[in-house]
């Protein structure tokens, strides 16, 4: 099991946009198998993308709404049917905000052999999904949050107020 470490905001990897995988050979496997273990090694986790351990290409791996998998290449379509909830990240931990995210999503992409997949869920899924493929157009998910909640988390980074590695030691 290969658990790897989680990159945390100011990480210049995650506010840059992925390249797109054009390789599905041995060492984008091991890179989906790295990803899933680091998911599933640390309870609570709903996805996590490449650029989270530092990995600059379009992939991430989920476990939501009992769904668990990888997407390759994604790209999305999503409904016009806003849900409103709190949302965190692995990169910015320990902040919860409420983030309006599309209901429903469908995710087209690859697995990790280059066959076509596609994902379609709502909900909780569709969050993941939506929340996963911004991580791999260089974006986080306080980039979607408007006016005083913006505001607030802004100033909560700013002031160091997430459960980052170097406030644990």
């Amino acid at each position: 099991m290969t658990m790897r470490p989680i990159r945390i905001i100011g990480d210049p990897v995650l506010r840059t946009p992925c390249e797109p995988v054009t390789s599905f050979d041995a060492d984008l496997r091991a890179l989906v198998a790295d990803l899933m273990d680091t998911l599933l090694g640390a309870p609570g986790r709903a996805g996590v993308a490449a650029p989270q351990i530092g990995v600059s290409a379009q992939v991430f791996v989920y476990d939501a709404d009992g769904h668990r998998g990888h997407m390759i290449n994604p790209t999305l379509e999503l409904s016009e049917e806003p849900q409103d909830d709190d949302e965190g990240c692995l990169s910015i931990p320990g902040l919860y905000f409420p983030t309006t995210r599309a209901m429903h999503a469908t995710a087209h992409g690859f697995d990790q052999h280059g066959q076509p997949l596609t994902i379609s869920g709502s909900g909780f899924l569709a969050r993941a999904l939506q929340h996963e493929t911004d991580h791999l157009r260089g974006r986080l998910y306080v980039d979607t949050l408007r006016g005083d909640t913006r505001r607030k988390a802004l100033r909560e980074i700013r002031a160091g107020r997430f459960d980052s590695p170097s406030r644990r030691r």
